[in-house]
């Protein structure tokens, strides 16, 4: 599977106690400005491990959207459409395959342009 398949979920605070999953390709990171304005917000930012665990019932690493403690709304950006993706599975090790497209149905999750090229390490 390419890096752009493997689908990171990322837990974003936009205010006390609201949260949203979002679903970046392996290759790219969150933009938040991009985020940002979608959300209409002028603030947001990650919370730390606990309270990600709090929030979603699953550890850093294994978060994702299906099955989480509470059904927070999902954003997808428009890059992982059209292929199959791998999205944690809720523990360490596991990995679930899904048509991104099907998964995004399921979820009922926005799509958008929400993520930027990672920047290369230089080294």
């Amino acid at each position: 599977m390419a890096v752009p398949d493997v689908v990171k979920t990322i837990v974003v605070r936009v205010g006390d106690g609201d949260y949203r999953f979002v679903l970046v390709p392996g290759d790219r990171v969150i933009s938040w400005p991009k985020l940002r304005g979608l959300l209409g917000v002028n603030r947001l930012s990650m919370p730390d491990a606990a309270t990600a665990r709090d929030a979603t019932g699953y550890e850093r690493g294994t978060i994702t959207p299906f099955g989480s403690t509470t059904a927070w709304p999902v954003i997808a950006d428009e890059r992982i459409l059209g292929r199959e993706i791998t999205l944690g599975g809720g523990r360490h090790g596991v990995a679930l395959a899904v048509d991104a497209a099907a998964a995004v149905g399921v979820l009922r999750a926005t799509v958008a342009d929400v993520s930027d090229a990672e920047l290369p390490v230089s080294g």
